[in-house]
């Protein structure tokens, strides 16, 4: 069934990236389109392998900056480009490299939050991104940060990092077992709801095709 499901959510992400590329073809200028195909583009990131993810994020990078560039206030733009760059340094060893892309997705967060102070998604966002360093630090001490990614041991959450039992792993992994679901989960769930969200208002507003 999970394995249903995450085809069924690829299949969703890669039709509105390809969906993006045409309406920006006839209309570059669309805040809304580019935001949603970085967030597209993010999702489908967690599908590939990790060089093939870091390429995907920079693409997405790009086309957020460009929805931005156009319209600065854009609040779910900053708020996905808080996620690109958490995903960026998660998917970066270095240490002090890592923390550049925290603090800039934190900040991020925090003018997706000013821009819309009521927001939960927001403002959850914004508390998680603090915890997100430590999450990163216990990942690459403990070698797992291949299977931390997605399925395609990219940026996303898995379950294939957390096989082993709580009972044989003890307390301290256990904690950071459970931060990593906290931070993962959240983010991965937000992510994608808000995504789906924005694609079904889109195609909702869309003239039907004769």
């Amino acid at each position: 069934m999970e394995m249903q499901n995450d085809l069924d959510r690829f299949l969703f992400f890669e039709h509105a990236r390809r969906t993006a590329e045409v309406t920006y073809a006839k209309n570059p200028l669309d805040t809304e389109n580019l935001t949603r195909w970085g967030g597209a583009l993010l999702e489908l990131s967690t599908f590939t392998s990790v060089d093939e993810s870091k390429s995907m994020i920079k693409d997405a990078i790009s086309k957020l900056d460009e929805a931005l560039s156009i319209d600065s206030k854009k609040h779910d733009a900053l708020w996905y480009m808080g996620n690109a760059q958490t995903s960026c340094a998660f998917i970066t060893p270095d240490k002090d490299e890592a923390k550049g892309y925290f603090d800039a997705a934190y900040s991020f967060f925090q003018q997706a939050v000013n821009e819309d102070p009521g927001n939960e998604l927001y403002t959850k966002s914004l508390e998680v991104a603090i915890k997100a360093p430590e999450l990163h630090s216990e990942i690459h001490k403990q070698g797992f940060s291949q299977q931390a990614m997605g399925p395609g041991a990219g940026g996303g959450p898995s379950t294939s990092s957390t096989t082993t039992p709580s009972s044989v792993r003890g307390p301290k992994a256990q904690k950071s077992s459970d931060l990593k679901y906290d931070i993962f989960g959240w983010v991965i769930l937000a992510v994608t709801i808000v995504a789906c969200v924005g694609f079904a208002k889109s195609n909702a507003h869309s003239p039907p095709q004769r």
